[in-house]
């Protein structure tokens, strides 16, 4: 066996090795985050907290790879957070994103049949991994991640659900799933509802848990929203 042939099964062997571990890796922590899961549902459960929402425990895909992100095509996502993810035009025919032009973001619950997981290039010289979906005839790309090196940092576990939000959390009323779909905040709703409803806020600074303001952009009908312990107590137009 000539030396040349022995370091290529060497390298050959060491890739092997760090693949093996990086899955061995990812299997422990995804395990681990099933785990924190349940434990929260018992921890729940043993302090008796009155609210139902402590009990949801949505599912996540835990990508580590294109080939793991791309399990967001086996089944519909919903949006976490509306007016905080942009996407831009996708131009299938040369398989590249234009950065260049925002298209727009993403809305509140607003639901994608993710198409594809791709990684394209993209201005300051890291590889964006985007999920493409289609919206109004046109095909988009929203970044979901990035590459460097050979390395993918995947985010959307973050960004999107990969079940019903209206199945999570059916014990909500239905005058309050009204108002999300309506895209309105009401009285009595908790944070999470008003999230649903209008998307990401911003806490004003000095926030407690008897009284916080959030402030949210709504796509451009900013709304103040003021709480006392946890409830939707004040609504009014922002600026």
């Amino acid at each position: 066996m000539t030396e040349e042939t022995k370091k290529k099964i060497q390298l050959a062997l060491a890739v092997a090795i760090v693949i093996a571990g990086a899955r061995a890796g990812y299997i422990i922590y995804e395990r681990h985050e099933d785990y924190l899961a349940e434990l929260k549902k018992i921890q729940a459960k043993n302090l008796g907290y009155a609210n139902p929402d402590y009990y949801v425990t949505p599912k996540k895909l835990h990508p580590y790879d294109l080939n793991s992100a791309r399990e967001l095509t086996q089944q519909p996502v919903w949006v976490k957070e509306g007016y905080r993810y942009t996407y831009y035009r996708y131009v299938p025919v040369v398989k590249k994103v234009d950065f260049s032009h925002e298209e727009g973001t993403l809305g509140p619950l607003e639901r994608l049949d993710i198409k594809d997981a791709i990684a394209v290039a993209a201005p300051g010289g890291r590889k964006q991994v985007v999920a493409l979906f289609e919206k109004d005839g046109h095909s988009y790309a929203v970044p979901i991640g990035f590459e460097s090196d050979g390395q993918y940092k995947i985010y959307s576990d973050e960004m999107f659900y990969i079940e019903d939000p209206h199945e999570l959390y059916k014990h909500w009323p239905a005058d309050v799933w009204q108002a999300v779909e309506q895209h309105q905040v009401k009285p009595g709703m908790n944070e999470l509802q008003a999230d649903f409803a209008v998307g990401m806020g911003i806490p004003d600074p000095g926030a407690t848990t008897e009284e916080k303001t959030v402030r949210y952009p709504n796509g451009g009908k900013p709304l103040v929203v003021t709480y006392r312990d946890g409830k939707v107590a004040e609504i009014r137009a922002g600026t």
